[in-house]
């Protein structure tokens, strides 16, 4: 795709494993080891979207945190312009997030409640430029009020007076102020009625064009991800199952746990969605701190074979398609 853009961000078998102990256990009972995020590997450009999808509990989240620094990393490499942010100090790592910023799914519980709005937005411009007089830091934060469709004049209201909508524009402006290069969307519009869905992802994607953005986009909702992403991410348990550019996935999923999810998505057409069949997936999400040998998704895949307990299938193509599974042919 795109070997004429600059790769942003190069992420490399990425892992986040913690250990857990009960705290009814005996002090020389071996902790277990939760797999929350379990080799993933990705590339970013300037100015794409990545969508990453997948089920409640399958490393979505904990991977978003992994690349900021806000979940230490097990193993493996985030490289933002050339620089493993893995192996940055705390201090370094520090400055690194004036490039890097993140939109959090419950936009009123990422709001200090005793703080004005003003003074949430311009929080991080106080932190990393001190210097600023008061004035240059009122007209940033009005003007990047107005940007996102908030009214200039709410600037001393708290988080409390404002809808769950315009709570998420003060989110969104919060994480704008600092003109960063890449936007991590944690589920930003899951919390939001769907007619106000559809008015923070359009505000998504016209900012991003305004600022050249690029954005990692975590979401459930299939149809929103479709709609906002260049490329799509499908996770399973932690583990990469399918990655490709959007249209394409959409329209020829491969792994049959992106088939699934794509059957599940309503279409419009009444006529359609009648005769559409759903696939159905059997039994629940395995724990992470016990996945299935192999392939992480055979207990429940309904083209699992005794070979698939005993190999493991890493993600292969390019960045138009790719999906790790030993029962299709690959590119």
């Amino acid at each position: 795709m795109e070997a004429q853009k600059n790769v942003l961000l190069d992420i490399s078998d990425l892992k986040v494993h913690f250990n857990i102990t009960p705290k009814s256990a005996w002090p020389w009972t071996k902790p277990a080891t939760l797999k929350a995020v379990d080799g993933v590997g990705i590339r970013l450009y300037e100015g794409e979207t990545l969508g990453v999808v997948g089920e409640s509990g399958c490393g979505k989240s904990t991977f978003a945190r992994a690349i900021i620094g806000l979940v230490e990393a097990t193993d493996g490499k985030v490289v933002w312009l050339g620089e493993d942010l893995t192996q940055l100090s705390h201090k370094a790592m520090r400055e690194k997030r004036k490039e890097i910023q993140m939109i959090f799914q419950d936009p009123l519980a990422s709001l200090n409640p005793r703080m004005t709005v003003g003074d949430i937005i311009a929080e991080p411009l106080k932190t990393f430029y001190p210097e600023l007089s008061k004035e240059d830091v009122k007209d940033q934060v009005k003007a990047m009020m107005a940007k996102v469709g908030l009214l200039p004049n709410l600037i001393n209201r708290y988080p409390h007076e404002f809808s769950g909508g315009q709570c998420q524009r003060i989110g969104i402006a919060r994480a704008l102020i600092l003109k960063p290069k890449l936007i991590i969307c944690d589920e930003p519009v899951s919390a939001l009625d769907v007619s106000i869905q559809a008015q923070v992802v359009n505000l998504l994607k016209e900012v991003q064009k305004e600022m050249g953005l690029s954005l990692i986009f975590i979401a459930h909702d299939l149809s929103v991800v479709k709609h906002i992403s260049d490329r799509v991410l499908v996770m399973y348990l932690g583990n990469p199952v399918e990655m490709g550019e959007g249209e394409h996935l959409f329209s020829k999923p491969l792994h049959p746990y992106t088939q699934a999810l794509m059957s599940a998505v309503p279409i419009p057409d009444p006529k359609i969605e009648r005769a559409k069949t759903i696939q159905m997936l059997e039994g629940d999400l395995p724990s992470p701190m016990s996945p299935p040998s192999g392939c992480v998704f055979r207990t429940r895949c309904p083209k699992a074979t005794t070979e698939c307990a005993q190999e493991k299938p890493l993600l292969k193509g390019g960045d138009e398609h790719a999906v790790s599974c030993l029962h299709v042919n690959y590119f």
